[in-house]
């Protein structure tokens, strides 16, 4: 923190954009006394830091432990041996969640979940939006309807809008069928005090299910029929006036779905948040979602407009009776997790305080605005707020957050278990002691979800000096992960998650791959998940058509008898043979991780994104964030440990995958190469340092390393 201009109040030294968005914008409208705000603060600080310190050490020597157990081939059993050091907790007795005054969206409904950096406002405000979303846009504008049907570049391409139209009329067909005749034949829609009237041939014809029409636009600028199937609305939108609405039978303009039900706002992984610049940016949005007021200028197709977010819908049912749907997807907010401090306020002894600290004060402070009803829209109807914490390991971790928010429910006059938590399963530690972590939270817990990508990080690094692993593309079929998927829905049912809390999985890491997804992600509602991760409106869209085909409630009923997973196959150590490997498979997979990793940091490093599409070594795009850089280097870093390639090998493919990485991004007029000044740069070195340090960073993570880069990046620049 710089010293000019430092704002000192209740002992701590704050930094002046951090303070003045506190005074002049967070706490106008809440009631809450600057100066009793300010001692709260310190006072939660000087708390929890020592607690947080503390636990982090347990950490550390927890991971020290396992180190020499594997170094030393200690022949004491595995599972007997992390019991003893404490590693894995006794199991509390069967219970069931507790959680109350929370939104259907978390307990009821099944569907997508979108993850959006909170930095890019433009990014956020599309995300709210995308509760509802075009099935037509969505199949005309991806790879869903080949190339054999036309492109969608260009001009409207009729054969391909025909593609469309007729999809969805067969997904009307499948999930709202009419009584023998098919929504392909229908010339009108309308209705009447019955419900939905479709005309075929002269013909009146009603929905099979009379009880999936739910009303109609209250509008009369515009005609749109609202039904529902698995709890999920879908809207028919009748406009003969439109260029698809003209030509079509039945006047159908579009379709249009409930997709992202809900959307993580992150303040972790996805973003590049190093300093109070970036802290009160991202703090800043998340007090203007909460107000309903977040706007981006847009510029498209040489148009400028501004995007704000959308207003609820209004529909009239069969009686003329007016009623409303959200209009944005409901809104968590994901906090840092324990282990990064900020100097964004420095405590009363002169320290960074813990991010994680900050972040659960500044956000729940944003989100008294919703609460408060300040804005013209609101996030939560039943007065909760939503918060993910990430990077948790064991219940004691999950008991101190629960404790730092018991502490800001005070310090706030909110009711005791108003922030409701997400528990990110994607450390091992907590996998292992799930049941017990959901203990900790169980009065407040609102999700639990795998995280493959992270959970993978830290099952490299956990298990270190055991052995070599095996390759990347080998993980998803080792049987750790598959007791770790299947024990994380288990748990969660068990616990009493069914109409409650979600359950969920992760993300769909190949945006422009739609096709594939609609295939794969299937089975994310097949395995009893109520919700899982996508990386765009587009894609929330299209995972919704999921949501219609399975229905997760009858599933997860299903599921409540299986046995769980054997806590030997979640500790199972995903080891490698190296004799099965091949010169070419060591070199193919050095070059796709360091091409990934470098790709990815040049990006957090040079310009501070956080989350990007970045082109693999095939040029296909894949979305990297911190999670898919800490696999990539916590991979190479294990391999260089063992021997299977040595640091030379490592250091001349980083030149060589430099290059690669340059020639992707040579039209980029921002862009700086990665092999000028001698591979000097601050992203280069941050890449060779998480690799070359990487089994000593504490879990494998990265912020250690890209942090400081990112901050002498910032201030070279200026």
């Amino acid at each position: 923190m710089h010293s000019d201009h430092v704002q000192h109040r209740s002992g701590l030294r704050i930094a002046p954009s951090i303070h003045d968005l506190v005074e002049r914008e967070l706490l106008p409208g809440t009631g809450i006394d600057p100066d009793a705000f300010w001692d709260g603060a310190a006072a939660l600080f000087h708390k929890f830091g020592p607690e947080t310190e503390a636990l982090l050490g347990v950490r550390d020597f927890l991971q020290a432990q396992i180190d020499e157990y594997h170094r030393s081939g200690s022949d004491e059993p595995y599972e007997t041996f992390l019991r003893r050091i404490g590693y894995l907790d006794e199991e509390p007795e069967n219970f069931s969640i507790s959680t109350t005054e929370a939104d259907p969206e978390i307990g009821r409904v099944a569907g997508p979940q979108l993850v959006v950096p909170i930095l890019n406002g433009r990014f956020a405000t599309n995300a709210a939006n995308a509760r509802w979303g075009s099935l037509y846009d969505a199949l005309y504008g991806s790879d869903v309807i080949d190339e054999v049907y036309g492109s969608n570049r260009g001009p409207y391409n009729e054969r391909r809008g025909a593609e469309v139209i007729a999809r969805a009329r067969t997904f009307l067909d499948s999930h709202f069928p009419l009584k023998d005749v098919s929504h392909a034949d229908v010339t009108e829609y309308d209705h009447d005090a019955s419900g939905l009237v479709a005309m075929v041939d002269g013909r009146t014809c009603r929905l099979a299910n009379a009880q999936q029409f739910r009303g109609r636009s209250a509008s009369s600028d515009d005609r749109r029929y609202l039904l529902r199937h698995h709890d999920l609305h879908v809207e028919i939108v009748i406009d003969r006036s439109s260029a698809i609405g003209s030509v079509d039978g039945a006047g159908v303009a579009d379709v249009i779905l409930e997709s992202a039900l809900t959307v993580i706002m992150d303040l972790e992984d996805s973003v590049a948040a190093v300093d109070a610049e970036d802290k009160t940016l991202g703090y800043r949005n998340w007090l203007h979602l909460m107000q309903g007021r977040l706007s981006e200028n847009v510029t498209k197709n040489g148009r400028t407009f501004t995007r704000t977010l959308n207003p609820d819908r209004h529909y009239l049912d069969t009686n003329e009776e007016d009623f409303a749907l959200p209009g944005r997807a409901l809104m968590f907010v994901r906090h840092v997790g324990h282990l990064m401090r900020s100097d964004a306020v420095l405590d009363r002894d002169g320290s960074p305080v813990f991010e994680g600290l900050l972040d659960a004060l500044l956000t729940t402070l944003g989100s008294l605005h919703d609460l408060r009803g300040t804005g013209a829209l609101r996030n939560s109807h039943a007065d909760s707020i939503y918060v993910v914490k990430p990077k948790m390991h064991g219940p004691d971790e999950v008991s101190l957050t629960c404790r730092v928010f018991d502490e800001v429910e005070q310090l706030l006059r909110l009711p005791a278990g108003t922030i409701k938590i997400g528990v990110m399963d994607e450390e091992r530690r907590t996998s292992v002691n799930l049941k017990a972590c959901i203990h900790a939270a169980r009065d407040r817990i609102a999700f639990i979800n795998t995280g493959f990508l992270d959970r993978t990080g830290d099952e490299i690094h956990t298990s270190m000096h055991a052995g070599p692993v095996v390759r990347k593309n080998q993980m998803k079929a080792q049987r750790w992960l598959a007791a770790y998927e299947q024990a994380n829905v288990d748990l969660g049912i068990a616990c009493g998650f069914v109409g409650r809390a979600q359950i969920g999985k992760g993300m769909w890491a190949k945006p422009d791959n739609m096709a594939a997804m609609l295939v794969e992600k299937v089975g994310h509602p097949r395995s009893g998940a109520s919700c899982a991760w996508v990386p765009s409106p587009t894609a929330a869209t299209l995972h919704a058509l999921h949501y219609h085909e399975v229905d997760v409630r009858e599933v997860q009923e299903s599921l409540r008898e299986r046995p769980r997973p054997m806590l030997h196959d979640l500790l199972t150590i995903p080891l490698l043979d190296p004799d099965t490997l091949t010169e070419e498979d060591i070199t193919r997979e050095i070059e796709n991780n360091l091409q990934g990793a470098l790709g990815y940091v040049v990006r957090w490093v040079d310009a501070g994104i956080g989350c990007s599409k970045v082109p693999a070594i095939t040029g296909t795009n894949l979305m990297e964030d911190r999670a898919t850089c800490r696999i990539s280097t916590q991979h190479v870093a294990n391999w260089v440990l063992h021997g299977v390639v040595d640091q030379s090998r490592v250091e001349a493919t980083l030149h060589k995958m430099a290059l690669v990485v340059d020639e992707q991004n040579a039209g980029d007029p921002d862009y700086v190469p990665l092999a000028a000044d001698d591979f000097s740069g601050h992203a280069f070195r941050a890449v060779r340092d998480l690799i070359l340090r990487g089994a000593d960073l504490p879990s494998g993570y990265t912020e250690p390393v890209l942090h400081p880069r990112r901050i002498q990046r910032k201030r070279d620049s200026r």
